[in-house]
């Protein structure tokens, strides 16, 4: 018997390397799918991501979306979006008694982190020499705390020299102020508004918003230079 030579066995067992890897077939991206892959998901999804993952369009997950959305509105979960993102959370109406279970009190924030996290929510994207300018303080610390809980995020840099971070809003301060998106932010009053445009100006000495329009006030942070 004459043995095959090797290459020629290799040849002919190895699998085709340029063979094009077979795409998944759809899956109906249901209004009970779409609840279902957000509940079980670990971070944001994408609507890209949710397209991908069923392997349909960009107008059936927007479609599927807005269903969602009206169904949860008098249940114990919502849709919270925040631009392109989308993730389950639940109701601000049920906090109390999750936190109960869960063991924990919301996190509370100090003054100083309320009014950095206010300026973060009505100017993103923004740096942080601005909102220290728009304080007149250095806010180092309070930024560096607000990113640990993720109230803020880090959304890309900026174009200014240096290319200093740029920050927004993250889910959990949708979450905590109990919105679903950041259209639902109040009206900023034209005082306020007009004193968040001095990024150059004097540096503002007095509270930039009232305490009893930033939830709680109690303190148990430090903020250096404040």
């Amino acid at each position: 018997m004459t043995a095959e030579p090797r290459d020629e066995l290799e040849a002919t067992e190895a699998p085709e390397a340029d063979a094009p890897a077979e795409a998944p077939p759809p899956i109906e991206l249901t209004e009970a799918a779409l609840e279902a892959l957000l509940f079980v998901a670990e971070k944001p999804l994408t609507r890209r991501e949710i397209g991908v993952l069923a392997g349909t369009d960009r107008a059936t997950v927007d479609a599927r979306l807005g269903d969602l959305e009206v169904s949860l509105r008098d249940r114990g979960i919502r849709l919270i979006i925040d631009g392109d993102r989308v993730e389950l959370a639940t109701a601000p109406e049920g906090g109390a008694l999750v936190a109960r279970y869960v063991g924990a009190d919301a996190i509370r924030l100090s003054p100083a982190s309320l009014e950095t996290l206010a300026i973060v929510a009505y100017r993103q994207p923004v740096t942080k020499g601005a909102v220290e300018r728009i304080r007149g303080v250095d806010s180092d610390y309070t930024m560096r705390t607000l990113l640990h809980r993720r109230f803020i995020v880090e959304l890309g840099r900026s174009e200014a020299p240096g290319r200093p971070f740029l920050y927004g809003t993250g889910f959990e301060f949708l979450e905590r102020f109990g919105l679903t998106s950041l259209d639902e932010m109040p009206p900023l009053d034209v005082d306020v508004a007009a004193r968040l445009a001095e990024e150059g100006g004097e540096p503002i000495t007095e509270p930039l918003f009232p305490s009893e329009d930033l939830g709680n006030g109690a303190s148990h942070e430090r903020e250096s230079g404040g």
